[in-house]
């Protein structure tokens, strides 16, 4: 691994605030879970797209039907990620919704161990206190509300929905470069939300200009400048240390979600966003396979 120079860090820090302005925002927008999901990929494809067509059109031409089975069904778990981890947001605090998503590591590492991959014992102290963390996010949330305990397992399920988004997009990208495949999972999820906000009657337009302009900045910071600076990052770092870096997302969205919106989860929480950070760094630096850098934010 090269060392990490200013510009690295630079790199990552703006990553590192670019995605922790994801759960705040989104969760102090007044329009419906399901149609911001769905402008988010449906704005980010629009973006890619020229760049896709103009720089990748053979790559897309030459797609098999194997890659795009894939790369749909990595579409479509992106889509329920992002279904279920915005209305978790609506349900829950931001601080417990972004830390119980980002258990997609734990999932990640399950898959690797069911796959065949040892797991080192650390790892597994790592996955324990993860875990426990979970049960006392949720344990406190019982003592607050029903609604609340919906949001946490709906972050639960956004979790093990952007890890398969994430192990299906490590087999993928091995063949095809990043810009064709983003391009074609934000536009799949763009789909598969448009379709289902269709169906379940959600007011997809009609906004006022504040709320269209909020859209536009999570588009440009979570979903283009985060993710993409992380790839940069994935060039000149191990992507051991982009996930540690993308863990700092938990405490950020927490203190964002607090200057924001007023957030302060309740003592309880805080000790399960601790156990829940402890043990996702354990995991990630003890794991034998490096971790891909999370996808879904």
């Amino acid at each position: 691994m090269r060392a990490v120079g200013p510009a690295t860090v630079a790199l990552m820090v703006v990553g590192v605030v670019a995605v922790s302005f994801s759960g705040p925002l989104m969760a102090g927008l007044a329009v419906p879970a399901l149609a911001v999901s769905m402008w988010r990929n449906a704005m980010a494809t629009g973006l890619l797209a020229p760049v896709a067509l103009t720089r990748r059109r053979a790559e897309l031409r030459a797609l098999d039907r194997r890659t795009v089975t894939m790369v749909v069904t990595a579409g479509l778990c992106l889509a329920l990620h992002f279904g279920t981890w915005v209305t978790s947001l609506r349900m829950t605090s931001v601080a417990a919704s972004t830390a119980l998503v980002s258990l997609q590591v734990v999932w990640v590492v399950a898959w690797d161990r069911l796959t065949g991959v040892r797991l080192a014992a650390l790892a597994w102290a790592g996955l324990v206190l993860a875990l426990g963390g979970v049960l006392v996010i949720t344990g406190v949330d019982v003592a607050t509300s029903t609604r609340a305990v919906v949001g946490d397992l709906l972050a639960v399920v956004g979790s093990v929905a952007v890890a398969a988004y994430t192990v299906l997009g490590s087999h993928v990208r091995r063949g095809v470069s990043t810009t064709t495949y983003t391009v074609c999972c934000y536009g799949t999820a763009a789909l598969a939300l448009l379709v289902t906000g269709l169906l379940l009657g959600v007011r997809l337009v009609g906004y006022a200009p504040r709320e269209w302009g909020l859209l536009l900045v999570v588009t440009l910071t979570a979903q283009l400048l985060g993710h993409s600076v992380f790839n940069r990052l994935l060039d000149t770092i191990s992507p051991m240390v982009v996930s540690l870096a993308l863990l700092l997302e938990i405490p950020g969205a927490a203190v964002i979600a607090a200057a924001l919106l007023g957030q302060v989860p309740a003592a309880g929480v805080f000790a399960g966003l601790g156990l829940v950070l402890a043990g996702l760094a354990l995991v990630v630096l003890t794991a034998r396979r490096a971790v891909p850098e999370p996808a879904g934010m």
